[in-house]
């Protein structure tokens, strides 16, 4: 992977063969991001893992064909001091139709090109809500005593 910083944006190329989340996390731990907004990413996806959430779970789409990255956007918070990322996506596939939705996981075909804008000195959470039993981002979370 390769990273580049202006400011608060990052440019990230993520290649070929990489599992999205992964290295997404790995790009948060290691520049100390915890609070983000993935604001777009292109490429492929060699494989991937959609969800739609049916009010109980997601209920998973499989894509075992390469697709095209249309969008994908998302955001980075913390839980338990680790680096936590929600996205969403569509992709096309060969006969150009979409698929998109909550991503589960990806894996990197050829290579995908994200931009991630930071919040320096913030904390985004992420935790448990109870009315609908996701992960919900908090943003401004009360920190431990």
């Amino acid at each position: 992977m390769q990273s580049v910083r202006e400011g608060t944006k990052w440019v990230l190329r993520l290649d070929d063969g990489q599992d999205l989340f992964e290295a997404l996390t790995a790009f948060a731990r290691k520049e100390g991001v915890r609070a983000g907004a993935i604001l777009f990413g292109i490429g492929m996806f060699r494989t991937a893992t959609f969800g739609y959430w049916d009010g109980s779970k997601y209920q998973p789409h499989d894509l075992e064909v390469p697709h095209e990255v249309i969008a994908l956007h998302g955001t980075i918070a913390t839980v338990d001091g680790s680096p936590s990322i929600h996205l969403h996506s569509a992709v096309a596939g060969p006969d150009h139709r979409l698929v998109g939705g909550h991503l589960l996981r990806a894996t990197v075909g050829i290579l995908q090109e994200v931009v991630v804008e930071t919040f320096p000195g913030r904390t985004f959470g992420r935790p448990l809500g109870e009315t609908f039993g996701l992960r919900m981002l908090d943003l401004e979370p009360v920190a431990d005593p």
